[in-house]
């Protein structure tokens, strides 16, 4: 991770939880490609215990299903890393966890294991809260994992911090 992209993460972190704190919201995540690194971030900035609840690493369907309550035959209709998906592993953290907001992220980090339809860089993120959950697809070209790891970790904060500004 450089240094730029070290420091913006730190710096989205602590203002994520600065403004959730103000408003009295509590944010969770649920991770499958990023493998934890959404919470770490969120985590890293002193007083994170005020707004972050916690997180579910789903890196596997079995606990996509079982932990966030993702339906086994969305995942079969439309694999895993897609905008269904993201949108009942974000509404299944939000539940299971009782928060305000959630974000969660399912892609294919690679290097392997990218398709045509989804190649290596496809990341789905799903936002939930209490009036309704929404997924966007992003799209990581030419990165090798790592990268896409870390610029879906950037992207997960920033939607996180959308929402909170449309709230307040």
């Amino acid at each position: 991770m450089s240094q730029n992209m070290l420091a913006e993460i730190f710096s989205l972190s602590a203002k994520l939880l600065k403004t959730a704190t103000e408003q009295g919201q509590t944010i969770a995540t649920a991770e499958s490609c990023t493998g934890g690194l959404i919470g770490a971030a969120i985590t890293s900035a002193p007083g994170s215990s005020t707004a972050f609840r916690g997180g579910i690493i789903a890196y596997h369907n079995d606990i996509k299903i079982e932990q966030l309550a993702v339906d086994p035959a969305i995942i079969a209709e439309f694999g895993a890393v897609s905008g269904p998906v993201a949108e009942q592993m974000a509404s299944g953290c939000l539940n299971k966890l009782g928060v305000d907001i959630a974000v969660s992220v399912t892609g294919v980090a690679g290097p392997g294991g990218g398709s045509a339809e989804k190649p290596v860089g496809t990341v789905w993120m799903g936002v939930a809260t209490r009036q309704g959950v929404y997924s966007a697809k992003h799209f990581f070209d030419g990165m090798d994992r790592n990268k896409v790891r870390d610029h879906t970790c950037l992207a997960a904060l920033k939607a996180l911090l959308a929402e909170l500004d449309q709230t307040s």
